[in-house]
C-alpha cells in the first residue's frame, strides 16, 4: 500500500528548509551588501536609481539606495532595517553596516559547509560583537567641544566620496558652528537635537553659496503687501489660535429678517477683529507668525500698524522659531503681554531661487538655526542635503559620547588583530566563529582599497604589518595609495558609527543564520511571496 501524503499547508504555499532556505537568505544578503559595497569610501561610485514614476535619485549614500531600490526579498529586507538603525542612531555608516553583515553571513556561509552548526556560529559571533566593543572603546580618543579642528575633520570626513565634497571645507564649517550653536549643556552633559539644525534647500547659485543663519529659514511670505519687506529689531509674536472669526462649537442657525441687522453683524464681526488685532499691537509686537489663518480684515490691520505676518506657519517650525527667538507659543490672545515676544535681529522677506522666503536671522543666542543649502540641479541639492544630514550626525554623535576613532579602515585591522588574539583563548567552535568575524571585519579596508583601484592583498599585508608595530591608527590613504597615519591625514569618525555598524551587523548575522524554514504565503501580487533566490521578484542574479 502506498501512503497518503499530508499536507499542512494550504495550496499556493511555499516552503523551504533546512540548508536550501539557509542559502536562499544567505544569497539574498550578500547581493544586498553587494549592491552598496562599490559605494563606500572616498572613492567609492554613485547608484542612479529611477521608480516607477520615472524619478531619478543619483547617490551614494546606502540608506537611501535601499530605501529606493523597493526590495521585496524579507532576508534582504532585514539588512535593509540595519540601514535604518544605523541612519536613525548616528545618520551615517549605513554601508559599512550593510557590507559587514553581508560579510559575516558570507564567512558562516563556509562555517556551515565544514557542518558547524548555526547556533555554535551565532554563539561565537555574539562573543565576538562583544569583545569588539572593548577593543573599540579601548582604542578610542576622547574629544570636548572645544576640539574645533577635530569636529571639522569628522564633518569633512562625512562628506568626502559625496556630492558635497567640492566645498566640503566651508560645509564643514558651517555644520560644526550650528550643532554648536544648538547644544545645551546641563551638569556637564551636553544634549544635541538634530532636528534643531533645520535644512532648507534651494536650486540656483553654487553649493559653495550655501549658508548658516543664526535663526530660521521660513518658506513662507508675507500675507499683506502693504507689510514691510524688511523689519529690524523684530519683538516676534508665536501664536497658535486664528486670528479669524470662529464658528460655534454647536450647529448654530443665525436667522436675519432686516437688512440693517446684517450689516450690524458684519461691524460686529469687524470689531471683534480689530479687537483681536488691537491686542497684537498693544503687546509691542512688529512681527507675527500664526500657525493657523489669519482673517483679510486682520491682514489689513496689521499691514495698517506696519506689522508683518505670516500665517499657516508648520508646528516644527513654530517649535523652532520659539527655540531661536526665546520666545513662547501663545494660544490665547487675552492672555498676550510684552513677556511672551521673542527678538531676532532682522525679519525679511527674500526672494531665494522663483519663492518668497521668510529669514529671522541674527538672534542673539539662537537654540535653532538653519543651513540653507544651495546647488546648480535638484539632484545635486539633494545629494549635498544627504552628505551634511550625515556629517551633522557624525558631529553630533562625537560630541554626545566624547569618543572618536580615526577612519580609512584603522579602527577594523586593529579590531581584527586584537580579536585574532581573543579568539586563541577560546577552546570550543566558536573559536572558528570568531576568527570569521575577525575575517569579516577587514571587509572594510578591502573594500576602500578596491574603490580606490588598489591591490587589496597588499594594502591589508601592509596595513597589518604596521598594526603589528603598534601604530594602531594605521589607515590606507585612498589618494596617495599608501597606507599612513589616518588620524594625522584628519580621517576622523565618532566611535559610534562603529560600535552600532558591529551591534546591527552582528545581530542580523545571528538572525539570519538561525532560521532554517521559510514558509511563504503567495499574495495578490502573483508569486512574489519568497522566491527561491534572487531579490524578491527578480531572476536570480539580477538586481
Amino acid at each position: 500500500m502506498t501512503t497518503q501524503p499530508i499536507f499542512i499547508l494550504p495550496e499556493g504555499y511555499q516552503r523551504t528548509m533546512g540548508k536550501d532556505a539557509q542559502r536562499s537568505n544567505i544569497l539574498a544578503a550578500k547581493q544586498v551588501a553587494e549592491t552598496v559595497r562599490t559605494t563606500l569610501g572616498p572613492k567609492g561610485m554613485d547608484k542612479m536609481i529611477v521608480d516607477s514614476l520615472g524619478d531619478v535619485t543619483v547617490t551614494n549614500d546606502g540608506v537611501t539606495i535601499l530605501e529606493e531600490m523597493n526590495i521585496e526579498n524579507p532576508a534582504a529586507k532585514m539588512l535593509v532595517e540595519v540601514a535604518k538603525t544605523q541612519e536613525n542612531q548616528v545618520g551615517d555608516g549605513t554601508t559599512t553596516a550593510v557590507v559587514l553583515a553581508g560579510e559575516l553571513l558570507k564567512s558562516a556561509e563556509d562555517l556551515l559547509e565544514k557542518d558547524i552548526h548555526p547556533t555554535v556560529i551565532a554563539k561565537g559571533y555574539r562573543l565576538a560583537a562583544d569583545k569588539s566593543q572593548e577593543i573599540l572603546a579601548s582604542i578610542a580618543e576622547d574629544i570636548s567641544e572645544s576640539d574645533n579642528e577635530i569636529l571639522k575633520s569628522i564633518a569633512i570626513t562625512a562628506m568626502t566620496g559625496k556630492g558635497a565634497e567640492a566645498s566640503k571645507e566651508k560645509l564643514a564649517d558651517l555644520t560644526v558652528e550650528g550643532i554648536k550653536m544648538v547644544a545645551d549643556k546641563e551638569n556637564d552633559t551636553l544634549h544635541i537635537d538634530i532636528d534643531n539644525v533645520k535644512l532648507e534647500k534651494k536650486v540656483g547659485d553654487g553649493t559653495e553659496d550655501s549658508e548658516l543663519i543664526k535663526g530660521i529659514l521660513l518658506d513662507k511670505e508675507r500675507v499683506h503687501s502693504g507689510m514691510p519687506r524688511i523689519v529690524k529689531e523684530a519683538k516676534i509674536l508665536l501664536l497658535d489660535t486664528t486670528i479669524e472669526i470662529k464658528s460655534t462649537e454647536t450647529d448654530a442657525k443665525i436667522e436675519i429678517n432686516d437688512p440693517l441687522k446684517l450689516q450690524e453683524f458684519i461691524d460686529q464681526e469687524e470689531r471683534m477683529l480689530k479687537e483681536m488685532t488691537d491686542k497684537i499691537i498693544n503687546s509691542g509686537a512688529n512681527v507675527v507668525f500664526c500657525q493657523k489663518g489669519i482673517d483679510d480684515i486682520a491682514q489689513h490691520y496689521l499691514a495698517k500698524s506696519n506689522i508683518y505676518a505670516c500665517r499657516r506657519v508648520k508646528k516644527s517650525d513654530m517649535d523652532k522659531l520659539a527655540r531661536a527667538t526665546g520666545a513662547k507659543v501663545i494660544t490665547n490672545l487675552k492672555e498676550l503681554s510684552n513677556e511672551e515676544l521673542g527678538s531676532s535681529g532682522v525679519v525679511e522677506e527674500t526672494k531665494v531661487g522663483d519663492e518668497e522666503m521668510t529669514f529671522v536671522k541674527e538672534c542673539s543666542n539662537p537654540k535653532a538655526v538653519t543651513i540653507l543649502v544651495r546647488g546648480g540641479t535638484e539632484h545635486v541639492v539633494d545629494e549635498v542635503e544627504r552628505a551634511i544630514k550625515d556629517a551633522i550626525g557624525d558631529v553630533a554623535a562625537a560630541l554626545r559620547d566624547g569618543k572618536v576613532v580615526a577612519g580609512a579602515g584603522a579602527p577594523e585591522v586593529e579590531t581584527a588583530k586584537q580579536l585574532r588574539d581573543y579568539a586563541n583563548s577560546l577552546s570550543g567552535r566558536e573559536q572558528l566563529a570568531v576568527l570569521a568575524f575577525a575575517d569579516s571585519i577587514e571587509i572594510i579596508p578591502r573594500t576602500l582599497a578596491e574603490n580606490a583601484g588598489l591591490d587589496p592583498i597588499d594594502m591589508l599585508t601592509e596595513l597589518k604589518s604596521q598594526h603589528d608595530k603598534n601604530v594602531k591608527w594605521a589607515g590606507i590613504d585612498v589618494f596617495s595609495g599608501k597606507v599612513g597615519d589616518a588620524w594625522n591625514s584628519g580621517v576622523i569618525e565618532p566611535l559610534k558609527i562603529k560600535t552600532q555598524a558591529v551591534k546591527s551587523a552582528s545581530e542580523v548575522a545571528e538572525l539570519i543564520l538561525r532560521i532554517d524554514d521559510i514558509i511563504a504565503g503567495v499574495g495578490d501580487k502573483g508569486g512574489a511571496g519568497m522566491p527561491p533566490s534572487g531579490m524578491g521578484g527578480m531572476p536570480p542574479g539580477m538586481m
